[in-house]
């Protein structure tokens, strides 16, 4: 089966960090680009971060530019999502997303950033 499997997820306080995982089985990263969507209560899904399959492309929306890193681990068939400087309006849930001819999506990871 190929599948996403997020982890890393929890409840920080403003300000604090976090670095979510997103590991691939059933096929390899290094031939899709790669994203992170995010959903919070009452809104709809939004694209927070994308990397090329060569990884030499990123984008961010402008919410979370500067704060948020998106990043590749070949070896470990993984990408991962820093998340620096977090705040409350981060809170959601956060799923990775691959892309080629095929897409995967993961079923997500709770981020809660709350004093």
């Amino acid at each position: 089966q190929r599948q996403l499997v997020e982890s890393g997820g929890g409840l920080v306080q403003p300000g604090g960090s976090l670095r979510l995982s997103c590991v691939a089985s059933g096929f390899s990263i290094s031939g899709y680009s790669m994203s992170w969507y995010r959903q919070a209560p009452g809104k709809e899904r939004e694209p927070v971060a994308y990397i090329s399959s060569y990884g030499d492309i990123t984008n961010y929306r402008d919410s979370v530019k500067g704060r948020f890193t998106i990043s590749l681990d070949i070896p470990k068939n993984t990408v991962y999502l820093q998340m620096d400087s977090l705040k409350p309006e981060d809170t959601a849930v956060y799923v990775c997303n691959a892309r080629y001819s095929e897409e995967y999506w993961g079923q997500g990871t709770q981020v809660t950033v709350s004093s």
